[in-house]
């Protein structure tokens, strides 16, 4: 049975495995470029405590919603707390996994839960936003928005499931566009990837920026044809692409 007490260098070892990193779409930017560096730390405490991996992913469900719950407050502050709650959310998120394969506990319920937590922080995050400038309505319109565009990548899964079909491959050539046209137009977007306002992160550092700027109502009123494009643009993408192949 594994120790309880590991070295840094045996964690990195056994739950930071190559393909971790090799994900398309698995694996934020910032966890591969600073944080996974620390999730390690941080998975030696949850094991000496004795946390299990659905412990952690519930600390890192509940984080994202009170990144969404503070940012519901007015001023630079709040907005401040949102950006560094979502930090350590991806932080629990590195961790939550480093956890099940120290202890060999990965099933269903714990990637069910991950997912969950992926789901509620990113639509919570946008209705947060409207309720911060006195718009709700336009907050809903995006959170729905968002779990729409969710729900596409998701589906990906199902459908290939009840169609006796292997999980697609996690890799760019799978993913991109067979169509010559198509693919142009997402590797142009590529260099201006607005799609990632709708990532926790990304979003609670534009709204940030936003509240330095002044600008948190023009924010939320730019975001709701920027997510009905995505939305769209990522359906065309998936059609034409050999995830579903």
């Amino acid at each position: 049975m594994p120790t309880s007490r590991p070295s840094i260098a045996e964690l990195r070892a056994a739950t930071q495995p190559p393909q971790i990193f090799e994900r398309n779409s698995g694996e934020h930017w910032a966890g591969r470029l600073y944080i996974r560096r620390a999730s390690p730390y941080a998975t030696r405490v949850f094991l000496r405590l004795g946390l299990s991996a659905d412990a952690v992913t519930w600390l890192f469900l509940l984080s994202g919603l009170a990144a969404a719950g503070v940012l519901c407050l007015d001023g630079v502050v709040p907005a401040v707390g949102a950006v560094l709650l979502i930090q350590l959310q991806i932080l629990l998120d590195c961790s939550d996994g480093e956890v099940a394969r120290w202890r060999g506990e990965s099933s269903p319920r714990g990637i069910y839960l991950d997912r969950i937590g992926h789901y509620l922080t990113d639509a919570a995050l946008p209705i947060a936003l409207g309720v911060r400038v006195d718009d709700v309505t336009l907050g809903l319109v995006v959170a729905v928005l968002v779990l729409l565009i969710k729900s596409e990548t998701a589906l990906v899964h199902l459908a290939r499931a009840e169609s006796g079909k292997p999980p697609a491959a996690d890799r760019a050539e799978v993913s991109a566009p067979r169509g010559g046209l198509l693919r142009a137009t997402r590797r142009a977007f590529g260099f201006v990837p607005f799609y990632r306002a709708f990532v926790a992160m990304e979003f609670t550092l534009l709204a940030l920026a936003a509240e330095l700027a002044g600008l948190s109502h023009e924010l939320l009123v730019v975001l709701v044809p920027v997510a009905a494009l995505t939305a769209l643009g990522h359906l065309a993408a998936i059609l034409a692409s050999d995830r579903l192949r």
